[in-house]
């Protein structure tokens, strides 16, 4: 029994940043195994209580995927722990939400639109502080970046400033970008000349940061649009340009004084509220295939 082809939802109306997305394969072979064979449940019972199968925020969003779930980009994958073939794998995708005045009004209308039938679409709500939400930030930004191609520092710094400034439309901004540079004449703010962006000091020294945090090594330092920087180069720069002085944050310990920068990168301490919406469409429809198969 095949899967019909689900439409992905519209995320047009949020800011790129406000926004993350993650997937992870559950077998279900394996779950099937566990209800009838270790739990000696009858193949109807099992698939009543699968299909009522709630997973953990944890399952749905680790960086490593924990049995039954598991990663694969390979179309034609194989469960790692059964070896189970494609047919038996349900993909479950989750976005989860920033709460703010960026993104509530998009959010509430999403929800809004989604089908209420048979639990399509599970939401959770839960809170995590500013620190956080920056490291999963990084982490994201990170796992979609090619550190081997140089492109890569426009794109990290496209989505700092989306970051930054989640209403502008930044993808507009940087088409047909070839450089990044520090402006002369502004105090605050941007402005694209050509095929190439100035941006203010404190956001330039801001840029490089996030560069630094996602390219950084204990032995060579982080790549940036400055070039490889080690810590001790980076932080001086940033006080030899007035940034750590504005930031208060001149403190001699280099390790204090990146900790610090982090904090305010991060937006100080405090609650983010998050929304999660997980996508159980095609898990409904494949315990739904798996349980035919077992009926027979």
């Amino acid at each position: 029994m095949a899967t019909a082809k689900k439409k992905p939802l519209d995320l047009s109306a949020f800011p790129s940043a406000s926004v993350t997305e993650y997937s992870t394969l559950v077998c279900l072979a394996c779950v099937f195994e566990i209800f009838t064979k270790q739990l000696g449940f009858a193949p109807r019972t099992a698939y009543s209580e699968i299909r009522k199968y709630s997973p953990t925020i944890a399952e749905l969003t680790a960086p490593k995927a924990l049995p039954p779930f598991f990663d694969s980009d390979d179309k034609q994958a194989h469960c790692p722990y059964c070896n189970a073939g494609k047919r038996w794998h349900a993909l479950l995708e989750t976005i989860r939400i920033e709460g703010g005045k960026a993104s509530d009004a998009a959010r509430r209308a999403l929800i809004k639109k989604l089908p209420q039938k048979d639990n399509q679409f599970q939401l959770i709500e839960t809170k995590s502080d500013k620190r956080a939400i920056f490291f999963d930030w990084l982490d994201t930004l990170v796992r979609n970046l090619n550190l081997d191609e140089e492109s890569w520092l426009l794109e990290a710094t496209r989505a700092y400033l989306g970051r930054l400034e989640p209403k502008t439309n930044w993808i507009e901004v940087f088409e047909g970008l070839r450089a990044v540079r520090r402006s002369q004449r502004l105090s605050e703010g941007w402005e694209r000349e050509g095929s190439r962006l100035f941006l203010a000091p404190p956001i330039y020294n801001e840029v490089l940061i996030v560069q630094y945090l996602v390219s950084r090594s204990h032995v060579h330092g982080g790549q940036t649009l400055e070039g490889r920087l080690t810590l001790f180069e980076l932080i001086r720069r940033l006080r030899y340009s007035g940034y750590l002085d504005a930031k208060e944050l001149s403190g001699a310990d280099q390790s204090d004084t990146l900790d610090a920068i982090i904090e305010k990168l991060a937006g100080g301490q405090g609650k983010v509220k998050l929304y999660h919406i997980v996508d159980r469409r095609e898990f409904l429809d494949r315990v739904k295939s798996v349980y035919a198969r077992y009926a027979m």
